[in-house]
This record gives C-alpha cells, structure tokens and sequence, in this order.
C-alpha cells in the first residue's frame, strides 16, 4: 500500500469521525489548503530570513515539515471531496511536464502498476 493510499483511507476515516453531519465544503477546503500554504509560506520566510543575517523571528526545518505535510493532507482532502484520484493525478502531470520540456524522468503511475 502507498502512502497517498493509506492517507486518503486516514483522511476517510478522520472525515467521518470530525465531519459526521458532512457540512465540510469545497469552498472551506479550499480556504484550509490556503491558509496550510501561507503557514509554509512564512516558515520559510523565518528559514530565509535567517539564511540571511536579519533579525526578527526563526522557524525550523522541523516546522517546514509539518506544514508541508498539512498543505498535503489537506490537497487530498479536496481531491477527496471531488472523487480525484490525487496519485494518479500527480503521476499524469508531472510526466506531461517533464514530456514539455523535453526531459527523461517519469514519475510511476499506479494504473501502469508503478512502474516508470
């Protein structure tokens, strides 16, 4: 089992527990993917910002990490929501993009068994 497939059965899960009226929009989604994304956004203000010797607040690796991993969760909550099997999506356009631009890296996609 794959790790998108095991959190979108985590995601599944934790819906039907948090959400059990299912009120949850697309629209409330779309706002939660936003706000995950400008939280990672300024850790790596934090992480830049001391790369560079300026004063003011730090974040950690760490902290990218766990952001990273909410903007994630919550993009497969709202490929969730719309019946989008995220894998198979990331899978199709990162092989469209390299294919544009003329490179050999292929990302597997589970319909051809995972195999580049």
């Amino acid at each position: 089992m794959t790790t998108h497939t095991n959190l979108r059965a985590a995601n599944i899960a934790r819906q039907n527990e948090w959400d059990q009226d299912n009120q949850i929009t697309a629209a409330y989604r779309g706002n939660e993917l936003a706000g995950e994304v400008g939280e990672a956004c300024n850790v790596i203000k934090k992480l830049e910002r001391e790369r560079l010797g300026i004063l003011g607040s730090r974040a950690t690796v760490g902290e990218l990490a766990d952001e990273l991993a909410d903007v994630l969760i919550c993009a497969d909550l709202i490929a969730m929501h719309y019946g989008i099997d995220l894998e198979a999506a990331v899978a199709r356009k990162f092989n469209a993009t390299s294919e544009k631009v003329g490179l050999r890296t292929r990302l597997a996609s589970p319909a051809d068994g995972g195999e580049a």
